[in-house]
């Protein structure tokens, strides 16, 4: 019937019995008949949409005399549309669900979530025939970006539907391209009014859609047209690089969707108002076609994936999952040995050159009708507009070109403050992620993911490529698998409570009303004649005015994490995980994971539950006492607490909203509200000890940096302040620092000081918190003003316009009173630094010939004053290792911008990847937090792989170490076994080794050590420059005689370096100085860590050309203090 040769076309009827005959008689049946001219579903399917037929029909043929055929049915188009890439298919059938299964759903008692609601644009007033004006009515709809996360999420309950139990099938619906999505979407609602009819005047307002939708339709045929013609056009000139082979790689269609897509996202951004920087928008468009090519080609060349995992498998590949794994590799090479482009990575300079083309076209065909009443004649006037137009403007004093959206456009798009359209792979898995084998090979199945975030620093991505070919990384590996395979579930219970707070628009438990609740501040009476008053209701009004905005921008942030969660609800997922370049491990989903705000955690539990046991349940007790607040007491105290409070925790659990909210004053009200439901139920089920719990219970690192110093230090007193000495109570530095800093106020307030006044007795621990913490990881005085700041507005007891100056004087008590306390962890802190800016000073020995000849050459050649060649040498990264096997690449440069004449407008961009200086002062202030990230994420993975081999589920944010209740006995241990281990392998004296070995042929000019406080530092650091007895005197002006030192043995560690390459160049060069002066020569400097500025110092004819080797000013290892690390395994509050 299908090939015709019957005369007869098939009808709905006929394509359902020729289901109802694979489901009967199919291979997978219980009666399989061999039959080989039997149509395969995929091919039913294809033949179904040929013609056009309706697969809602087909399944409620009266031909399936039952409803399990049906729901046999409905699954078996439904995996065939999967795998036909067909989503609309998917959604049909979901929808027609009820025709063909009697299975519930798990949102069937579920409400809807309101969503956030912006006023829409006003529409213009109506004139009426007698001349009166009709007001028109303002409107509310959803913003933009919300709505299309909502209709993306209707797909994904639609496929659970139909799909309940094939998670795999579900998987590859979720991820598959956005694009794609929105094509259709776009398609729908442009045909929705046309047949509504846009001649009523209630639709005559423009619509978004409907101008992205014609927008589409132009440029699609005008990108065909203009690819044609590049392409012909460089073939007949020959001209190199080519646009239009990387122009044809994507379809027409596609490429307009993007290009609109992108650049609707961008509007709002980096600082522009209703429009975007150029060049951003050039290489945002030119990034998304690289990637969306790139995605095309992994979809295209998919392995098959087993439907469903064998119960008791970790991991969803296993077996024939690692061979698929190795296919795809071998389909890859097999691509890059026939089309490198598709594998390659795009330049800069690609990117922009493909985004102003595309950009370009879209800004020639995109046009807006803009409607006005003329005051004069009252008639109504049309006219078409372009609706994107290019022009400059001043940021900073310097001229940026931007693209501007026409005004009606501007008007149309949501304010809602989160710009991105949200991809598939931006929410979490149904699926155990794919394993890590490779730096760009794991996580999600259809996606790439990377294994780390670079930071657009390609010297990084070298380096792991390199530890990765020579398999240096498989443990990095394997912590990322164990992450990424630990199940999670929404906690249905608190998801209850937060749907109905969110809907009634309360604020509670920090979800931002749905209304701003707070009042504006009131106008003063002598607002024109006092100016002080005027400053401060100033001041408070625009306090209030940010205030209001961030409350909109925080509940479409909260409306995201709701939104998901339902769509998730009675799913099992997964978060697969990477890396950011220190190698702390972060959920790739971004939206909603563990790593989020309360809300996000007190959303989440664990997929699997184990049995409390007695030790879980008294752990359960302490975790509630600990997300109140109540964290500083000893164990026994913090069950206590519980326990006298355990009318609360009943009245929480069993009336949220109805009771006395105990759970609504902690510190962490959601999580301490799923606590109280988990103990309530534990304890009201007869055997608490056997009760089934999959609540996360943490157990968290006191100032988790500290704890490194110290145990890097040997430092007995720092180890004592962060409980890494056995102790009878918790040690809790950052009350103690609080409480000095109150004693000193208290002093300031007998003096009448003001802000004593104003701040004595609201010096609470969680005032100074993070200054304690960001101090040993270099926290300036600035930084510290600005935290403190933060925290004295969210007590709302202080004046708005007194918070500032409030914040400066407690910055400076709070510094002064850290002073010593952690001394230990300062040496290791400043012989870090010295250490990455004597690295970032240095060059390597082969490149400084040509440095000295190429700055020779400019200066003897007669063009004025030479840029110092040397400092421009001046490249070196700081770069370790971790104990792991991570190469860390510290990726701060002063990038260089470049002039990109494009179609549309000049652009500046900075190519990332071209070689540039480093910035010196970043490099060495960053460097100690750094490496101490590295050691914290170092313990983390350890301690995963370690739990993994115990048996004992693991979760982290960062220092914060998650298990059920009744394995934190067991992860306790083993916390402390892997600390241990990673500190009894001498870590500074191995990263001095590396420092040694890895930069063993780099030089530093001596000039560059006279910069700033670099001398003084060396000196007190105990570094010294042997240098025979000539040198000493003659470099005894210069004022590096406090680190000179007369060799006894008349070896010298300064070399000077004058090319005899350089010596004959230069002397074929004419003389151009007049005789008997000198030459001035200038040497260009970075300044020291503090300022960073470049500053012009005369060279001394001594120093030119002298260099001393980077491993001779090294610094020699502070000393280390008698603390023994074993200690830990006694210390109950290690991490508790």
């Amino acid at each position: 019937m299908e090939s015709g040769s019957e005369k007869v076309q098939p009808t709905a009827a006929s394509y359902a019995i020729m289901l109802l005959a694979w489901i009967r008689f199919g291979p997978a049946s219980d009666t399989p008949v061999d039959v080989s001219l039997a149509r395969h579903p995929n091919q039913l399917l294809t033949g179904i949409v040929d013609r056009q037929l309706s697969v809602t029909a087909i399944v409620a043929d009266r031909v399936f005399t039952s409803s399990e055929e049906a729901s046999q049915a409905i699954r078996l188009l439904s995996k065939a549309a999967v795998d036909l890439n067909m989503s609309q298919i998917v959604s049909e059938l979901g929808q027609a669900e009820a025709l063909g299964t009697q299975s519930s759903d798990p949102l069937e008692d579920v409400p809807e979530v309101t969503p956030v609601m912006r006023m829409r644009a006003q529409a213009d007033d109506i004139v009426q025939e007698d001349g009166s004006v009709v007001s028109s009515v303002p409107q509310e709809e959803i913003p933009f970006n919300l709505n299309n996360l909502r209709k993306h999420l209707a797909q994904v309950l639609l496929a659970r539907r139909v799909l309940p139990e094939d998670v795999a099938s579900r998987q590859k619906l979720l991820e598959e391209s956005v694009y794609d999505v929105a094509v259709e979407r776009l398609k729908h609602e442009a045909d929705l009014f046309d047949e509504l009819g846009l001649g009523s005047r209630g639709l005559q307002q423009a619509d978004l859609q409907k101008w992205m939708w014609a927008w589409h339709q132009k440029l699609k045929t005008r990108l065909e047209a203009e690819i044609q013609n590049i392409v012909a056009a460089e073939e007949r000139m020959g001209k190199s690089p080519r646009m239009g082979p990387f122009l044809s790689l994507v379809k027409p269609e596609k490429l307009s969707l993007i290009t609109i897509l992108e650049i609707m996202r961008l509007h709002g951004s980096g600082g522009v108002s209703d429009g975007m920087k150029t060049a951003r928008a050039l290489l945002t468009v030119g990034r998304a076609i690289e990637n969306e090519y790139k995605a095309e080609m992994c979809k295209r060349n998919n392995i098959t994936i087993p439907a469903h995992s064998r119960p008791g498998e970790f991991g969803f590949f296993t077996g024939l999952g690692y061979r698929d794994l190795h296919a795809r590799r071998v389909t890859a090479a097999k691509y890059m040995e026939d089309s490198e482009e598709w594998t390659a990575e795009w330049t800069q300079l690609l990117r922009v050159r493909v985004g102003s083309i595309l950009v370009d076209c879209l800004m020639d065909i995109a046009t807006v009708e803009r409607t006005a009443l003329d005051k004069r004649t009252g008639e109504t006037i049309s006219e078409n507009q372009p609706a994107f137009y290019h022009a400059y403007e001043y940021v900073r004093g310097q001229k940026l070109g931007v693209v501007r959206l026409n005004p009606v456009v501007a008007e149309r798009i949501a304010k809602d403050g989160l710009r991105e359209t949200l991809h598939p792979r931006h929410l979490p898995m149904l699926v155990p992620p794919k394993p890590w084998v490779d730096y760009d090979k794991g996580g999600y199945l259809y996606n790439k993911s990377a294994a780390m975030r670079f930071k657009d620093s390609q010297e990084q991505q070298t380096y792991l490529q390199r530890a990765s070919k020579l398999g240096n990384l498989e443990l990095v590996y394997a912590g990322l698998d164990v992450l990424g395979h630990t199940p999670w579930r929404i906690n249905r219970r608190i998801f209850d409570v937060v749907l109905r707070i969110w809907n009634s628009g309360e604020r509670l438990g920090k979800i931002p009303p749905a209304v701003y609740d707070q009042p504006e501040p009131e106008k003063p009476a002598n607002l024109d004649t006092d100016m002080k008053a005027k400053s401060i209701y100033g001041q408070r009004l625009k306090a209030y005015m940010q205030e209001k905005a961030s409350n909109h921008s925080d509940r479409c942030s909260v409306n995201y994490k709701i939104e998901i969660a339902r769509a998730f609800l009675g799913d099992k997922m997964y978060l697969p995980h990477n890396l950011d370049f220190r190698g702390r491990a972060y959920p790739i989903p971004p939206h909603l994971n563990h790593i989020g705000d309360d809300l996000s955690r007190g959303l989440l539990m664990f997929g699997e539950a184990k049995p409390l046991g007695e030790r879980g349940l008294r752990w359960l007790k302490i975790h509630l006492a600990n997300l109140y607040g109540f964290d500083k007491g000893n164990f026994d105290e913090r069950v206590d607490f519980v326990m006298q409070h355990l009318d609360d925790v009943y009245d929480s659990a069993e009336n949220p909203l109805e009771g006395r909210r105990w759970w609504a004053k902690a510190d962490d009200p959601w999580q301490c509200l799923a606590t109280c439901m988990e103990l309530r139920s534990a304890l009201e089920s007869g055997d608490p000890e056997g009760y089934q719990s999959a609540l996360p219970v943490h157990q968290d690192g006191t100032c988790n940096g500290l704890q490194h110093y110290a145990a890097l230090g040997g430092d007995n007193q720092g180890a004592a302040q962060v409980n890494l000495s056995v102790t009878d109570r918790p040690s809790d530095v950052y009350t103690y620092v609080a409480n000095m800093v109150e004693r000193l106020l208290e002093e300031d307030l007998k003096k009448g000081d003001k802000y004593a006044k104003l701040l004595a007795g609201k010096v609470s621990r969680k005032v100074v918190k993070q200054t304690v913490m960001t101090t040993v990881y270099g926290v300036t005085y600035i930084g510290a003003r600005e935290q403190i700041e933060r925290q004295l507005k969210d007590r709302k007891d202080i004046p708005e316009e007194e918070c500032w100056s409030a914040a400066a004087y407690l910055a400076k008590k709070t510094l002064s009173c850290i002073g010593d306390l952690f001394s230990g962890a300062k040496s290791i802190q400043t012989w870090l630094n010295l250490c990455a800016r004597l690295i970032a000073k240095s060059i390597p020995e082969d490149r400084i010939p040509d440095a000295l000849c190429e700055h020779r050459i400019r200066k003897r050649s007669g063009y004025g004053v030479a840029p110092n060649r040397i400092r421009k040498e001046q490249m070196t990264s700081v770069i370790w290792t971790t104990p792991l096997g991570l190469p860390i690449v510290q990726p701060y440069r002063k990038t260089k911008r470049k002039q990109i004449m494009t179609a549309l407008q000049t652009v500046f961009i900075s190519d990332p990847n071209s070689p540039a200086e480093v910035n010196a002062s970043k490099q060495a202030s960053a460097f100690p937090p750094n490496f101490i990230h590295s050691l914290d994420a170092t313990h983390m993975m350890l301690t995963a792989i370690e739990c993994l081999d115990k048996g004992v589920t693991f979760a982290s944010v960062h220092d914060s170490y998650w298990t059920h209740a009744c394995d934190i006995d067991k992860m306790s241990e083993i916390i402390r076994d892997t600390f241990i281990a990673l500190h009894s392998s001498d870590v500074l004296g191995k990263l001095h080794d590396e420092f040694t070995e890895r930069y063993k042929n780099y030089k530093i000019p001596l000039a560059s050590l006279r910069t700033g406080h670099l001398m003084k530092h060396l000196a007190n650091a105990g570094v010294t420059i042997h240098a025979t007895r000539d040198q000493a005197e003659a470099l005894g002006t210069t004022g590096l005689d406090d680190i000179l030192t007369v060799s006894e043995t008349g070896e010298s560690a300064i070399a000077e370096h004058s090319s005899t390459s350089s010596a004959q160049t230069s002397s074929l060069l004419p003389e151009k100085r007049k005789r008997g002066r000198p030459a001035k020569q200038t040497v260009l400097e970075t300044e020291d860590a503090e300022t960073d500025e470049e500053e012009h110092e005369e060279e001394d004819s001594v120093l030119k050309d002298k260099f001393v080797d980077l491993c001779t000013l090294l610094p020699p290892l502070p000393k280390k203090g008698d603390f023994n690390v074993e200690t830990i395994k006694k210390s109950q509050y290690f991490f508790s």
